[in-house]
């Protein structure tokens, strides 16, 4: 046999490699692989360092080896113990609370996040500040001094205020003597939206801020050798399930804090859910593309079987060529996902550390295991058919046809690539939602795709319809399998674009006109019983004529239906978290107007009854007739369910989960909470605050603005990714359209031989074309509309009424899209020459 005819698997594989490039016909596959791994290494990156960072920064971002946590002063068990076992400790604790200026510098005020500390604060990280607002800050042992107190550059400026000036902190006057730059353990994300405060805890008495029903988180931090910690930490766990430790919960290195990641975790899993739509899209591709390759490759693959290649040189050469484009297109990709990611960081400022640690090796494993993977399991099936096609095919070209590939091995793929993702989501929920979901919406399309075309066939008259729609019609419905590819391909791709368009735009503006235009925007909270009747009378001469007035005392929630509350009873985190906590009790004679009653009824001055919120009533397992004891202050109360209230929490009025249906509470430490809309009046909350410096004045349209301003960051960053998903779309689409290039330049070949003109055969083309667009963007749209309307009734709670105009869109947005890959993917089978096109149909 000739040398030519013994080549070997990797040179013929290097061989068909460099022509297949050089003829663009793997250009295709390329990019979707190439768009799969930028999507999924981009979040890969971004996750990785976020997560070194974390790890990097667990024991600053506590301030300590371990912090036991509390709504009440830490036990003095718990103090005991530590310093028993010789381990350094230090007790912070924080809440909100108002801040001023004297009134020679304009009396104005603002919330802030108050922090009082002793000496050896922190025990780990090191505190920065510095006394030159135009110089850096430095690292320091120290604690503010008696008498002084350190702020966060941004009170100064709300303030207008400068280092030495006097800020007014309840009834004390304490002087601003450095600038905070940094505090290890604030915490991130939504921790801290008011500026910081930071007092000596021997200055914290003369505020007079510390109130029975204030709110007030205590942190004890602890640090030492392991060993000792690791003795704390076991004898912590076995304290917290005893008696007289409600409420105190540990924070390790290992548990850490859930708030610091709740933002960003939430952030990851929308970019995770965006990545992996990407990713299936691109499967789709990849199916597509290596399918026309295939079919494209046939009479190669006959003619390398009469040369003398055998089906295994030939099968091999086919997967080194494979193997060797998805190592390119991944690292390609991973270079893609590697620049995006920085994108992230960017879009996420304030969110994430900037100073993040270098990414590991994991997210570039990932990627060029997801390229291959799409490969192998999306890419090879058809193509390895090519080891099987006859020599005979150069003569007879009707033989050796691609196949559709069996069920064992596409299954196969399939749930290789689904456990993949399903890994690389790291949440298990979020995975199967993303590729269930996807799987049921391609066979949802795939499904309405199918009734369509038969019903099509039905409608269009082929006696009175134009010539132009008839021809498309027949256009069809001749290749059904492959219009219902077009369409559920183009439909599983606008539904992300849709949806994602949805909730940037109708949902966001729902949510918000859910609250109403006159809500309150002023939330008032420790006013003092002996305070109430003076600031109501405040209110009345700004104007003020509506607002809500309600006591409110703090109660744990100890037993129910005389069964102690343990944790372990409730598996639901949501349920954990109100147990373990003390409820914001309140009592009224009547039922809040703003408040229904669903269940039950609210008995005006009835004695030993309580309402309850039915939401919390689901969570907890609460029934009508159930007895409850809270402890209030030390005083147990024993109460019984007479009602339940559905409450509207975007209402921004003052809302309660418990409430005792009585006018009065006898022996009960508490204070007042008032909720108004603040007048236009200039001064009215500086004067209201130096009238009452002790109460703490919330204004919810400065931080419902900071939300928004945080989930307006996440969404950009959503979006910013989501053009892989766009992209992953439009290349399934190009693959759909391509994939009967051939068929449809016989097609046209024979029509121009029988006299049919360019421009019958253009307007032909882009019939069906905007056909499948037009259907795959209503198919899109309606799908979204109703995923929409689920969201705002079951995941955000409020009613939404989908526009008119949305199917519409859609379907246009869809026939655009389709016309431009058509146009593109398309346009030269109509400048083939006639000679040409008739003699590739005269060969097959």
């Amino acid at each position: 046999m000739p040398k030519t005819l013994q080549t070997s698997v990797w040179a013929l594989g290097w061989r068909t490699l460099w022509r297949d490039l050089r003829a663009g016909e793997l250009r295709l596959l390329m990019v979707a692989v190439l768009l799969a791994v930028a999507a999924l290494t981009s979040v890969g990156f971004f996750a990785d360092r976020l997560r070194g960072g974390l790890e990097r920064d667990a024991l600053q971002l506590l301030g300590g080896d371990m912090v036991v946590a509390s709504d009440n002063p830490t036990p003095a068990a718990v103090v005991e113990r530590a310093r028993a076992l010789g381990l350094e400790t230090v007790s912070t604790l924080g809440f909100p609370t108002m801040a001023r200026a004297g009134d020679a510098q304009g009396g104005a005020s603002r919330l802030v996040a108050l922090k009082s500390v002793e000496p050896g604060y922190p025990l780990r990280g090191r505190l920065q500040v510095t006394a030159d607002a135009e110089r850096p800050g430095g690292p320091t042992h120290d604690i503010p001094a008696r008498g002084e107190v350190w702020v966060d550059a941004p009170l100064l400026n709300a303030l207008s205020l400068g280092l030495g000036d006097a800020l007014l902190l309840g009834d004390a006057e304490l002087r601003i003597a450095r600038i905070i730059t940094l505090e290890p353990d604030r915490g991130a994300g939504f921790m801290s939206f008011a500026p910081r405060v930071m007092i000596n805890a021997l200055d914290l008495p003369a505020t007079g801020l510390v109130q029975p029903a204030s709110r007030i988180a205590y942190r004890f931090a602890v640090a030492g050798a392991p060993d000792a910690v690791a003795r704390f930490a076991a004898w912590m766990d076995e304290a917290i399930a005893g008696p007289g430790m409600r409420g105190v919960r540990v924070e390790s290195l290992d548990s850490g804090r859930p708030e610091m990641r709740q933002t960003l975790d939430r952030a990851q899993k929308f970019l995770n859910l965006v990545a992996l739509l990407a990713a299936l899209l691109s499967a789709v591709a990849v199916a597509l593309a290596a399918r026309g390759f295939a079919n494209d490759h046939l009479d190669t693959a006959a003619l390398l079987r009469v040369l003398g290649q055998s089906q295994r040189r030939i099968a091999g050469a086919y997967v080194l060529e494979f193997l060797l484009v998805g190592l390119c297109a991944s690292a390609l990709g991973v270079l893609l996902g590697y620049a995006v990611h920085h994108g992230f960081v960017l879009l996420l400022a304030g969110l994430v550390a900037s100073a993040l640690p270098a990414a590991g090796p994991w997210p570039v494993l990932l990627g060029v295991g997801v390229g291959l993977t799409l490969m192998c399991a999306f890419g090879l099936p058809p193509v390895l058919q090519l080891a099987r096609v006859p020599p005979l095919r150069v003569m007879r070209r009707d033989l050796g046809a691609v196949r559709p590939a069996s069920l064992a091995v596409l299954g196969l793929g399939l749930a290789g690539f689904a456990a993949l993702l399903l890994v690389i989501s790291r949440d298990w929920k979020l995975g199967a939602i993303a590729v269930g979901g996807f799987a049921a919406a391609v066979l949802l399309f795939a499904g309405l795709a199918w009734l369509s075309v038969r019903l099509l066939r039905r409608v269009v008259s082929e006696t009175t319809a134009p010539r132009w729609l008839v021809l498309a019609t027949r256009q069809i419905a001749a290749r059904p399998a492959y219009a219902v590819v077009q369409v559920a391909s183009l439909a599983v791709g606008l539904l992300a674009l849709v949806l994602l368009v949805l909730l940037r735009t109708d949902l966001i503006a729902s949510w918000q006109n859910a609250t109403p235009a006159h809500a309150p925007n002023r939330f008032v909270i420790n006013i003092m019983p002996d305070q109430a009747e003076d600031f109501r009378a405040r209110l009345r001469e700004a104007g003020v004529a509506q607002y809500d007035w309600y006591p409110m005392f703090r109660g744990r929630l100890v037993a129910i239906n005389d069964r102690p509350v343990r944790l372990e009873d409730y598996p639901d985190d949501r349920a954990k978290g109100l147990v373990d906590r003390e409820f914001n009790l309140s009592n009224a004679g009547r039922p809040p107007t703003h408040n229904s009653i669903s269940a039950g009824r609210w008995t005006p001055e009835e004695a030993g009854a309580v309402s309850v919120e039915e939401g919390i009533a689901k969570t907890l397992g609460l029934t009508l007739g159930d007895r409850l004891r809270f402890d209030i202050g030390g005083m147990p109360s024993e109460v019984r369910i007479t009602s339940l209230r559905h409450v509207d929490w975007s209402s921004m009025r003052a809302n309660f989960f418990v409430m005792y249906p009585v006018s009065h509470m006898a022996d009960v430490p508490m204070t007042y909470l008032a909720a108004y809309r603040a007048p236009d009046l200039p001064g009215f909350d500086n004067a209201l605050v130096r009238a009452f410096p002790n109460v703490t004045n919330v204004d919810m349209s400065a931080t419902l603005a900071q939300v928004q301003g945080v989930l307006g960051q996440v969404i950009r960053a959503v979006e910013f990714l989501f053009a892989f998903t766009l992209a992953a779309g439009l290349v399934v689409l190009f693959a759909a359209v391509t994939a009967t290039r051939e068929e449809r330049a016989r097609e046209f070949a024979i029509m121009r031989a029988v006299g049919a003109r360019a421009s019958l055969l253009r307007q032909v083309q882009r019939a069906e074309l905007a056909g499948v667009g037009l259907l795959a963007g209503l198919l899109a749209s309606c799908v979204a509309v109703a995923v929409g309307w689920a969201l705002a009734r079951y995941v955000f709670d409020f009613s939404w009424t989908a526009r008119p105009w949305v199917p519409l869109a859609g379907s246009l947005a869809g026939a655009l899209l389709a016309l431009a890959a058509g146009w593109w993917g398309l346009r030269e089978v109509l400048r083939r020459p006639v000679v040409q096109t008739l003699r590739s149909a005269a060969q097959d």
